[in-house]
């Protein structure tokens, strides 16, 4: 008799093509989500450690861009584009990310935001093309560990500002 899986969790059919980060914050949702919405706030966090951020242009909005270099710490420069394909402050984002428009690699991203007391979850799902393409954004460009190195730096930026306001 064939397996049904109705003992077995279920998985998503995606979950091969699939890397998902989640990290506690302690700020407020809406001040986690506005630090992915404003390029003053972007720039100063976003990216792994050791890396910076130069934006080109920038529209959140439905169908807008971000259009950025991340400058490694070995001096080299990756291109990259973001388009918004949803937006409900303050609860999710989804994002198409690439090195450029019409980058056929070009992976979505899912980030939810879910209050957790007086602090935030936010969960990073990322669906690549490919089992392929996953495996080697892991292997090659190290996307598991960059994203935790991410989300840490978001939460050390969005955690001073509620410190600098508790102190105003």
């Amino acid at each position: 008799m064939a397996a049904t899986g109705r003992d077995t969790p279920a998985q998503s059919a995606t979950a091969d093509r699939e890397i998902v980060l989640s990290r506690a914050i302690d700020a407020p949702r809406e001040l986690v989500f506005e630090a992915f919405t404003e390029v003053r706030h972007l720039s100063r966090w976003w990216g792994p450690e050791g890396f910076t951020t130069t934006t080109r242009a920038f529209e959140f909005r439905v169908d807008g861009e971000w259009v950025f270099v991340m400058h490694g710490p070995d001096g080299t420069d990756y291109q990259e584009w973001i388009s918004w394909t949803e937006i409900a402050p303050p609860e999710r984002i989804t994002l198409l990310h690439g090195e450029s428009r019409g980058d056929p690699n070009a992976f979505e991203s899912v980030l939810t935001f879910t209050p957790d007391g007086a602090a935030t979850r936010i969960e990073m799902r990322t669906v690549f093309p490919t089992k392929e393409l996953r495996d080697e954004a892991a292997e090659k460009y190290h996307a598991i560990e960059g994203g935790r190195q991410t989300l840490s730096s978001l939460a050390a930026y969005v955690t001073g500002i509620v410190r600098k306001g508790a102190e105003g």
